[in-house]
C-alpha cells in the first residue's frame, strides 16, 4: 500500500469547496484485505490507538458509524480507514476537521481517491503519512512491507507529530481571533509561518500578529518592551509601581539589590512569558545566580523590588478592562503518599493539560528549574511531601510553563480597573495586559497597596478564554469588534469568471468598467496580474496565488478573477465565495488532461465557479452544460445571458421577476438590453462597443453581455457600464492577443490567441464576414498537449474560414511532440477538408511563418495570425518592414483601399428557444425566489 500521487486543494475544488488535501492510493495486494479479513484484531488495535474514530459517524451519521463500517459483512477498504486515520490524527493534534471521502477509481483496480480536509496543509500532509505508517504497523508481519522500520513506535511517532503540528499551529491567542473572525464572515489570509494573520480582503484588511494589530503603535510596543522606561512612565504618573534598577554586571545586579532591600526580583530587561525571572530573593548570592540565568536572555538586567501579593493578569482592549485572571504558578500538592513525580503525573493527567499549546493548559515539566525549586526545599523528584503541603515547581505563573489561571474579572475593584486602564493607556497600546501583583485584588490598591510589576504587549489570551476556574471571557471578540466595529466592512467586491473561451476578454472588460467607475482593480489573467492597470506581475496568474496577491493587496477595492481550468485542477480556487460569478461556455479544451476526458466532466470543473457565488451567479443560457449549473449555485440571483430573444426559459424567467442580459434586434442595430425585477433596461447597441467590430465580432458581443451582466449585478451605474464598454478596445495593450487589429501596414493583420477549435472558429468565421479586397491568409497552430482529435478539430475549424492561403506552424514548446509533428496534422486535416496542397505551407517556427505570412501579404489583403508568444509576434507584426521599403504605405492612401469595410451586422444563427429541446425531454424546471432555472440531476 502506497500513495502514488497527492493533491493540496487550497479552496473549493471538485471534491469540496473547502480546503482538502486528494490522495490517489494504491493498495496493491491488501484489496483483497478489507476489515474483516483483517480480523477484529487490527480493528481493535486501531481503536485502541485512536479511540477517537469510536465517534466518527461515517455514511452512518451517528458516533460509532465507522466502527460499524469496519465491523459490518466483509467490513471496507484500507483507503477509506486510511482517510478515517488522517481525520482523527489531526484531530488529536488540535486540528477541527471532520470531512472526508474515498472512492474508487475507475478502470484501475486497488487505487483509490482519498480525500480529507485540513487546516494546516502541511499537518494534513504529515497526517497523511503517519495514518499510511500506523496502518502498516497494524498489518500482519506477512503483509507489511519490506522497508517497513521494525523498530516503529506508535506513541513516539504520534508525539512527534503532535510537537510537529503544535510548532505550524496559530498560537492560542491568534487562533482564537482568527476563529471568532471567521464566525463573523471575515475572511481571513495567513501571510507566514508564525502568526502573522490578514483579516478582511483588500483595502478593508487589518492585521495581527498574536495579540499586536494593525491598530498597535510601534513606540507602544517598544515601551512596553523597555521594562526600566514602562517603570519611569507609570510612576511618574503616580501609578503604583515597584523600585528598580537597571544592570549590566552581576556587581551592579548585586548593589542595587542592597539600595532597594531584600527581597527583590531580577529579571531580563526586554525578557517574556516569564523566561529568566527569579522572585523573592533573600541575599547576594541568591542576586548573583538570578543574575547569570536573566543574562541568558537579555544583555540588561533588571532588578526590583518584591511586592507581596498574588500575580494577577488584567487585559484591557481599546480602552477598556475585558478580563482579569488570578494566576498560581505550576506546583503540586502533597498528599504524604506520593512521591513528587508521582502527584506531577497526577496533575498532567487532567485532560485538559497537553503539549505546548496544544490544550487549554500546558503539562509540568520536571525541568532543570523544577529540579531547583525542590532543591530550596531539600526534595528531589522521588520526595513525598507531607499531606496539603504546595510544592512550588515554577516562580512565575505563565499558564505556558504549567501555570493556572482563575477568572476575576467580576470582582475587580473600581480602583484597580482605573488604574489598569490608564497603565495600558500611558504606554499607548490597543492591546496590553498589566500584571499587577495584589494581595487582594477586590480591594483598592490606594488602601492595601499592590504594584504594577509588567506592562505587556501582544498579551496571552488563554488564561481568559478557558481559565481553570471561572467564567470565560469573549476577548476575542472584543479584540475583532475594535477591529472590524459594527457596520464597518471587510470583504471587497469579488466577481469571478470562467469558461472555455472569453474569460480574458470579459475580465478586461469588467475590470476596465469598475476602473472608469472610479475603482482601484485587482486584476488576476492569464498574462499577468495587474493592480490599478498596472501589471505587477507577469506570467499565467489564474489561480490561487494569483487570488492571494489581489486580495492581500491594501490598495485594491474591487477583485476580478479570471479562473482557468488548470488551476482549478491543481489547487482548486484561492476565495471561497465570491459575490459575482460567471461560466461563460463549455467546449472542448484541455480534454485528456489532468483526469478531464469529457465535456461533462469539464464542466463540472466549471461549475465551482457558480457553486462559490453568493450573491449572484451569471450563466449562458445558450450553452446547456452551463444553463444546467443554476441548478448548484447557492447564490440569491441567477442572471442569463443569451444572444436567443427567443430563449422560452429565459422568457419565463424574465416573466418570474428575473434578471437577464439579451440581445435584441432593433432599426438601429441589435440591443444589448437588462431585464431585473421586470425592468426592461435598453443598455447599448453593439456597434457603439468598439470591441464587436461593429457588432460583427459575435464572441464579443457576447463577452460584452456578460461583462455588462457582472458589473450590474455588482451595484454599477448604468452609464458607467455604458462608458466602460464604449471605451474598451481590443488593443493589443489593453487586451494582448485578443482579436488585435493592426492596420499601419498596406494590409490589415489580426492577432489572436485562439487556441481551440471553438476559439478558432469564431474568429475564422468573424474574417469571412469582413469584406476583404484582396486575399486572406491565416497562419494556424494547435498546442502539442493537445489529444489528436483536437489538433483535426482546430484544422477543421480553420478550413471553414476558406482562406486563400494557409501557413501551419506550431507552437515554441512543442509539449512532447516531434518539431513538426502539429503542422503535418493540421495539413492532413486541411487537405481533407479539400483545401488544395498548393494553397498550405508547413513553417514550423512561429517567428518564421509569421516573417512569411507578412512577407506574402500584398495590398489590401487580410493576414489572420493565430500566436503563441504573443508579446513577440506583435513586436514582430509592427516592427515589420518589406526588404528596402519603409513601412509607409499609408502615405499612398490614394490607391490603398482599407482591408476591411465593416457590414451590417450579420443575423444571429437560429436557436431553439424551447429548453427541453436544448437540453433533452428529461428536464426538470424549477421556479423559486430566484426565477426559472434547470434542477440539478438527481444522480447528484
Amino acid at each position: 500500500m502506497f500513495i502514488s500521487d497527492r493533491r493540496v486543494f487550497v479552496g473549493p475544488s471538485t471534491y469540496a469547496l473547502f480546503p482538502v488535501i486528494r490522495l490517489e492510493l494504491d493498495l496493491g495486494a491488501l484489496e483483497e484485505w478489507p476489515t474483516m479479513r483483517l480480523g477484529h484484531p487490527f480493528i481493535d488495535a486501531l481503536l485502541e490507538r485512536l479511540p477517537g474514530l469510536r465517534e466518527h459517524g461515517c455514511s452512518y451519521g451517528e458516533p460509532g458509524g465507522f466502527v460499524r463500517r469496519m465491523t459490518d459483512d466483509e467490513g471496507t477498504w484500507l483507503g477509506h480507514v486510511l482517510e478515517h486515520v488522517a481525520i482523527e490524527l489531526q484531530n488529536i493534534a488540535g486540528e477541527d476537521v471532520s470531512f472526508g471521502k474515498t472512492r474508487s477509481i475507475d478502470d484501475r483496480p486497488g487505487v483509490y481517491d482519498v480525500v480529507f480536509e485540513y487546516e494546516q496543509a502541511e499537518v494534513g500532509n504529515e497526517a497523511a503519512d503517519l495514518a499510511l505508517a500506523l496502518l502498516h504497523s497494524l498489518l500482519p508481519a506477512e503483509l507489511r512491507p519490506d522497508e517497513f522500520a521494525a523498530d516503529w513506535s506508535w506513541e513516539t511517532a504520534r508525539d512527534e507529530y503532535i510537537r510537529y503540528a503544535q510548532r505550524r499551529a496559530l498560537g492560542p491567542s491568534t487562533a482564537s481571533i482568527v476563529h471568532e473572525a471567521a464566525r463573523r464572515g471575515i475572511p481571513f489570509i495567513r501571510l507566514n509561518q508564525a502568526s502573522l494573520i490578514q483579516l478582511g480582503y483588500g483595502k478593508h484588511q487589518r492585521r495581527i500578529q498574536a495579540t499586536v494589530t494593525s491598530h498597535t503603535s510601534h513606540i507602544a510596543v517598544e515601551l512596553a518592551s523597555d521594562k526600566e522606561e514602562t517603570n519611569k512612565i507609570l510612576s511618574s504618573l503616580g501609578l503604583p509601581t515597584p523600585q528598580q534598577r537597571l544592570v549590566q554586571t552581576e556587581d551592579s545586579a548585586a548593589q542595587a539589590a542592597r539600595r532597594i532591600g531584600y527581597p527583590v526580583v531580577v529579571k531580563p530587561y526586554n525578557g517574556n512569558h516569564g523566561r529568566g525571572v527569579s522572585i523573592h530573593l533573600l541575599d547576594e548570592a541568591a542576586v548573583r545566580i538570578a543574575f547569570a540565568k536573566a543574562r541568558e536572555h537579555s544583555r540588561s538586567v533588571i532588578v526590583e523590588s518584591f511586592i507581596t501579593g498574588a500575580d494577577h493578569r488584567m487585559l484591557v482592549i481599546n480602552g477598556e478592562l475585558i478580563a482579569a485572571s488570578k494566576r498560581l504558578p505550576g506546583h503540586v500538592v502533597g498528599d504524604g503518599v506520593r512521591s513528587i513525580e508521582a502527584l506531577v503525573a497526577e496533575v498532567n493527567a487532567d485532560p485538559r493539560r497537553g503539549i505546548g499549546h496544544e490544550k487549554v493548559l500546558t503539562r509540568i515539566e520536571l525541568d532543570h528549574e523544577a529540579q531547583r525549586l525542590m532543591e530550596t526545599k531539600g526534595y528531589t523528584h522521588d520526595s513525598v511531601p507531607p499531606a496539603g503541603e504546595v510544592v512550588m515547581l515554577r516562580l512565575t505563573a505563565n499558564l505556558s510553563t504549567g501555570g493556572t489561571a482563575a477568572d476575576v474579572t467580576d470582582a475587580v475593584h473600581p480602583d484597580n480597573v482605573e488604574m489598569a486602564v490608564r497603565a495600558i493607556k500611558a504606554i499607548g497600546l490597543d492591546v496590553g495586559g498589566v500584571d499587577f501583583l495584589s494581595p487582594d485584588i477586590t480591594q483598592s490598591y490606594k488602601e492595601i497597596g499592590g504594584a504594577i510589576c509588567e506592562v505587556n504587549a501582544a498579551p496571552g489570551f488563554r488564561m481568559h478564554m478557558a481559565p481553570s476556574e471561572g467564567k470565560p471571557r469573549d476577548v476575542a471578540g472584543k479584540t475583532v469588534d475594535m477591529l472590524f466595529p459594527s457596520g464597518s466592512p471587510s470583504w471587497i467586491p469579488i466577481a469571478a469568471v470562467t469558461g472555455t473561451n472569453g474569460k480574458t476578454t470579459t475580465a478586461r472588460m469588467l475590470a476596465h468598467i469598475h476602473k472608469l467607475a472610479g475603482r482601484i482593480v485587482g486584476l488576476t489573467s492569464t498574462d499577468g496580474v495587474y493592480v490599478d492597470g498596472q501589471r505587477t506581475v507577469q506570467g499565467d496568474m489564474t489561480g490561487p496565488v494569483a487570488t492571494r496577491m489581489v486580495l492581500s493587496d491594501p490598495s485594491v477595492d474591487v477583485a476580478v478573477l479570471e479562473v482557468a481550468r488548470g488551476g482549478l485542477l491543481r489547487a482548486g480556487m484561492g476565495v471561497r465565495h465570491v459575490d459575482v460569478g460567471a461560466v461563460l461556455n463549455v467546449q472542448s479544451d484541455h480534454l485528456g488532461l489532468r483526469g478531464v476526458n469529457t465535456l461533462d466532466e469539464l464542466a463540472e470543473v466549471k461549475r465551482i465557479i457558480a457553486e462559490v457565488a453568493r450573491d449572484t451567479a451569471v450563466l449562458n443560457a445558450d450553452d446547456p452544460r452551463v444553463l444546467r449549473m443554476a441548478g448548484y449555485t447557492e447564490a440569491k440571483y441567477v442572471c442569463y445571458v443569451t444572444l436567443n430573444p427567443q430563449h422560452e426559459l429565459v422568457r419565463e424567467h424574465i416573466r418570474a421577476g428575473g434578471r437577464a442580459i439579451a440581445l435584441e434586434a432593433g432599426i438601429n442595430g441589435q440591443m444589448i438590453t437588462i431585464y431585473d425585477r421586470g425592468a426592461h433596461i435598453p443598455l447599448l447597441w453593439t456597434h457603439l462597443v468598439p470591441a464587436t467590430m461593429e457588432g460583427k465580432a459575435t464572441f464579443n458581443v457576447q463577452n460584452a453581455m456578460f461583462a455588462a451582466a457582472m458589473a450590474f449585478s455588482m451595484g454599477v451605474r448604468l452609464e458607467d457600464i455604458r462608458n466602460g464598454l464604449r471605451t474598451f478596445h481590443t488593443t493589443f495593450y489593453q487586451a494582448p492577443g485578443r482579436l488585435n487589429v493592426f492596420d499601419e501596414h498596406p494590409f490589415k493583420v489580426i492577432m489572436d490567441y485562439g487556441h481551440n477549435a471553438a476559439a478558432v472558429d469564431a474568429v475564422c468565421q468573424l474574417a469571412r464576414r469582413l469584406d476583404v479586397k484582396g486575399r486572406r491568409i491565416c497562419v494556424v497552430a494547435a498546442p502539442g498537449d493537445r489529444r489528436d482529435d483536437d489538433v483535426v478539430e482546430i484544422g477543421q475549424a480553420a478550413a471553414r474560414g476558406n482562406f486563400d492561403h494557409y501557413l501551419c506552424r506550431r507552437d515554441d514548446d512543442p509539449r512532447g511532440r516531434a518539431v513538426d509533428e502539429v503542422p503535418r496534422l493540421l495539413r492532413d486535416t486541411l487537405l481533407a477538408a479539400g483545401i488544395a496542397d498548393e494553397r498550405i505551407t508547413l513553417v514550423p517556427d512561429e517567428q518564421e511563418a509569421i516573417d512569411t505570412a507578412l512577407r506574402m501579404a500584398r495590398i489590401n489583403d487580410l493576414v489572420l495570425l493565430f500566436a503563441d508568444a504573443l508579446a513577440r509576434s506583435w513586436k514582430q507584426v509592427v516592427h515589420f518592414r518589406v526588404d528596402g521599403q519603409d513601412n509607409a504605405a499609408a502615405d499612398t492612401p490614394d490607391n490603398v483601399a482599407p482591408a476591411t469595410m465593416l457590414q451590417p451586422p450579420p443575423a444571429l444563427p437560429q436557436q431553439d428557444s424551447r429548453a427541453d429541446r436544448l437540453l433533452g425531454d428529461d428536464v426538470v424546471i424549477v421556479r423559486d425566489e430566484r426565477g426559472v432555472h434547470i434542477a440539478r440531476d438527481v444522480e447528484d
